[in-house]
């Protein structure tokens, strides 16, 4: 008992937050473990859950709406695991592993790492059901301590790498296709940006519209899939004269499986590309009523589905391409399908499909990237949060949306095609790899800490097995790049050393690393401050975020003992005679804690 009256919960009969809506005794607001304090909050999609208070406060009212429903949940999955991956990533793999049998395999592994991804985010998404941001939240919550680290580093990956460009171009070179003629280095470019700019434009006019966009490209999508599976059983069943012998592939399917480690490794990277998006639906948590049962369920049955229609259409290529032609061509595995199965004039409707399937990937992108970098900014970190965290004047994050834009458009007409656009698209990967990592880790020490304060059990627990599945895939997703390729140091995607962009990830978190220290510890020791967040509303929909501020050290106490631990101003109490209950005065308090905004957009002194 002595233990436990440690974590004694505070409830907000004792204090509350100045506006809000008292909370009965018997529940606990906050529980406090050594210097962590676990704030519960509810938010209007019906989540609600404790969060430590470093985190970003938690929108009531979520300012995007609750558009996102069952069917948009699926095809916002869908339409970011289905981009050009099914279409191109076949015969990749078939020659990476050098046999079918092998081949087929790797697709039902990386369905398996998948799903243990699925339970991962699914338990992560019940401790947080109210805040969107995937990632972003679950890093934040998962290392409270050193305050604001985690989303400082993140911010500098996902902000300064935020661009879609190779998705944009590769829509360019299939509009191209379908025109019939090789455009010029400028055309590609300008058509690529001229349809990230439409698919911009589009997500910034109104929310709902864009995902009844995406469920429509979704459907078209489902329908192109279940056609290439059907095809594929029809030609098994011998019903398809042009092809002679579709069962020649899988006999003595496990022939020519290759012996070199990096190429296996190589074939695993490229299954978990080709699933990649399963989690996509989980950034808009605080945008989905009933949040944990909708997505358990939904996205389930999103992965299940595609999974099915990968290992079928894998089936439809084996069946119909000899595995030597396939093995040998440079195009796409879904063309050389076509053009075997179907005659040359089939592949017109293919270059269209995988247009239009690239578009549907770049706006399910946007979306969920779009709130990453909202839920950044939410927490403080960036410059000008208003900007960044308001929904005006459509109801939709416009800045984000621009800045996805803008680095977007940069990185299609600066980098020259060759080394330096390969480098910078691959610089993305490895920082994403060290999250990763951080998250599968981070999870157990949330179970940890919980389970230490006795924060309620949520609503949803992933078996052990699947949280050390997922955290061993990431670990080897890590170390993987590391091997050397098989013609040598210099034989990897670039000319210079293959592993330079590995190097400059870890660099770039060492700067992060090195700023925060500076930023957070450094200039508040010497200039005799310490650093407080508070809560704002920025806009009428709803929203609301962190603005870090510099509290003179000699005014931090009667800055804590003025606002709650989220940063929000309380309001006091009277004493109730009548009870017996000594309460402390209803008053509005003396005026807030001279702080300075430390957002480098700020610099002006509260008063």
């Amino acid at each position: 008992m002595a233990f436990l009256s440690r974590f004694k919960p505070v409830t907000t009969s004792q204090v509350v937050p100045d506006g809000r809506e008292d909370q009965s005794d018997s529940e606990a607001s906050v529980i406090h473990d050594g210097k962590l304090a676990y704030v519960r909050q509810t938010a209007g999609n019906g989540g609600s859950g404790y969060q430590e208070a470093v985190g970003a406060p938690v929108e009531t009212q979520s300012p995007l709406g609750y558009h996102v429903n069952w069917l948009t949940i699926i095809f916002l999955n869908l339409n970011h695991m289905v981009g050009t991956g099914i279409f191109s990533t076949p015969a990749t793999i078939l020659r990476l592993t050098g046999s079918i049998g092998l081949a087929l395999v790797y697709w039902v592994i990386g369905f398996i790492i998948a799903v243990a991804g699925l339970g991962v985010h699914m338990e992560f998404t019940s401790y947080f059901p109210n805040r969107s941001g995937s990632e972003v939240v679950w890093l934040e919550q998962s290392y409270p301590r050193p305050k604001h680290f985690f989303p400082v580093a993140y911010a500098v990956q996902t902000v300064l790498l935020s661009f879609s460009s190779s998705n944009a171009i590769v829509l360019s070179n299939y509009l191209w296709r379908i025109v019939g003629r090789a455009p010029a280095q400028w055309e590609l470019k300008g058509v690529a940006v001229a349809a990230y700019t439409v698919a911009v434009v589009a997500v910034i006019a109104h929310n709902r519209y864009s995902y009844w966009a995406i469920n429509a490209i979704g459907a078209l999508k489902l329908l192109l899939l279940c056609f290439i599976a059907v095809s594929g059983l029809v030609i098994l069943g011998g019903h398809v004269p042009r092809v002679e012998d579709p069962g020649a592939n899988f006999r003595d399917g496990f022939a020519g499986t290759t012996s070199s480690g990096y190429d296996l490794s190589q074939a695993m990277v490229n299954i978990t590309f080709a699933f990649s998006g399963w989690q996509n639906a989980f950034s808009m948590a605080n945008e989905i009523r009933n949040p944990v049962p909708t997505l358990k369920r939904n996205a389930s049955v999103s992965l299940l589905v595609v999974f099915c229609l990968y290992l079928l259409c894998n089936v439809a290529y084996f069946a119909a391409v000899p595995k030597a032609v396939f093995m040998e061509s440079s195009e796409l595995a879904a063309a050389v399908f076509f053009r075997t199965a179907f005659g040359s004039a089939a592949e017109s409707a293919l270059n269209f499909c995988v247009l239009l399937s690239s578009f549907g990937n770049l706006l399910a992108v946007l979306i969920s990237q779009s709130r990453q970098i909202r839920e950044i900014a939410r927490q403080g970190v960036l410059p000008w949060t208003e900007f960044w965290v308001s929904t005006r004047p459509f109801g939709t994050p416009v800045g984000p949306y621009l800045m996805k834009w803008a680095f977007t458009f940069l990185m299609i007409v600066a980098p020259p095609a060759g080394d330096a656009f390969q480098f910078v698209v691959s610089l993305k990967t490895y920082p994403d790899a060290i999250f990763h990592v951080a998250l599968g880790v981070g999870l157990i020490l949330l179970r940890w800490r919980r389970d230490r304060s006795g924060t309620p059990r949520s609503q949803f627990r992933a078996w052990w097995i699947i949280v050390v599945l997922y955290l061993l895939a990431q670990v080897y997703l890590l170390v993987m790049p590391w091997i050397p390729p098989v013609g040598g140091i210099y034989a990897g995607t670039v000319s210079f050393l293959w592993c330079t962009y590995m190097i400059v990830g870890i660099g770039i978190m060492i700067i992060c690393g090195a700023y925060y220290y500076v930023w957070m510890k450094l200039l508040p020791r010497w200039g005799k401050y310490s650093i407080r967040s508070e809560v704002i509303s920025v806009d009428e929909n709803g929203a609301n975020t962190h603005r870090l501020l510099r509290v003179p050290d000699a005014e931090v106490g009667e800055w804590d003992a003025t606002h709650d631990e989220l940063g929000r101003k309380l309001r006091q109490r009277r004493p109730n005679v009548e009870n017996g209950v000594f309460e402390k005065q209803v008053e509005e308090g003396p005026a807030e804690t001279r702080g300075q905004d430390i957002s480098p957009s700020h610099s002006v002194t509260k008063n």
